[in-house]
């Protein structure tokens, strides 16, 4: 479940951290590695947390009201760095081993405490998950307690609070080097963009059972439901062509990893954007009444 986001964090920070070493004469690369292979023989899962509440969003985490609307070193000692601050809309961080810390936007100079690349365990000390459903089930809006939800495969968010948290130094990825988080945020950007490509596996999933029950009702054959199974597998498609497209056009890094095309990556997250709800419309026109009241 949800190794997308740690796979982009990964390569995202092996051609980061290899950069950021070779202009600073640092060593996050080695640890980095190091870092793969515990994940690799562990078969453990990251959870990539990127995303910061971020608060007033004219303004850099230095000049925030709030210095922990974005995650940031809180204090540095011999055996590494502590950290506070949150991470905002964390799909599967609960059922993740390790999470991978990362900044969220260009930062300048005088953002360097902010600029903290760092791997801690999912149950470090001082983390803490406020959990909720995702936003489209409805059911937490609801009372009583007859439905509450699939404990094993249900869907989930959470806010990630970071309360000085600390981090070993073979664990720290990027400490200060605020001139590459922008290409750390654009790289991770074009790799998950290109991971939602992932989508159209649900998408076959639905066109396969809005095809079954057009046969069942006895119209397979009929124009406009053939017209509605053709437009969903092109929608479908579309999102898939612009997925292999983006890994198809990549470009070998200097640290030896490849980085997808990144316009062909934004053109697959902006499909995945429209398409799959037009495809949920269109199983919807061809199933009729049994979508809604079926008994599950």
């Amino acid at each position: 479940f949800q190794r997308c986001v740690g796979m982009d964090a990964m390569n995202s920070l092996h051609s980061t951290t290899f950069e950021i070493d070779e202009k600073h004469g640092t060593d996050y690369h080695k640890r980095f590695l190091e870092f793969v292979k515990m994940m690799q023989k562990e078969n453990f899962v990251i959870g990539g947390a990127m995303t910061d509440p971020k608060g007033d969003r004219s303004k850099g985490p230095s000049e925030q009201e709030d210095p922990d609307l974005f995650t940031r070193i809180v204090k540095t000692d011999e055996n590494g760095v502590y950290v506070s601050g949150a991470k905002a809309h964390q799909t599967g961080c609960i059922n993740s081993h390790w999470i991978i810390l990362m900044p969220t936007i260009r930062l300048t100079e005088a953002d360097k405490d902010w600029a903290i690349v760092g791997a801690i365990p999912a149950d470090a000390k001082g983390v803490t998950y406020i959990y909720g459903r995702q936003s489209c089930d409805t059911r937490s809006m609801e009372e009583g307690d007859i439905d509450d939800g699939n404990a094993k495969f249900g869907g989930q968010e959470a806010l990630i609070i970071l309360d000085n948290v600390f981090i070993p130094w073979d664990k720290v990825f990027m400490n200060g080097e605020y001139e590459f988080a922008s290409m750390l945020v654009e790289r991770f950007t074009c790799y998950h963009r290109r991971s939602y490509v992932c989508k159209t596996g649900l998408g076959d999933v639905l066109i396969g059972a809005a095809a079954t029950i057009a046969d069942y009702n006895g119209v397979p054959k009929v124009s406009h439901i053939k017209d509605k199974i053709i437009e969903m597998t092109h929608l479908n498609e579309t999102i898939f062509a612009a997925g292999i497209a983006s890994s198809h056009q990549g470009q070998k890094m200097k640290s030896g990893v490849f980085l997808n095309d990144d316009m062909l990556a934004q053109a697959c997250k902006h499909s995945v954007t429209r398409f799959p709800y037009e495809i949920s419309r269109l199983a919807q026109d061809i199933a009729g009444g049994l979508v809604v009241t079926l008994p599950s």
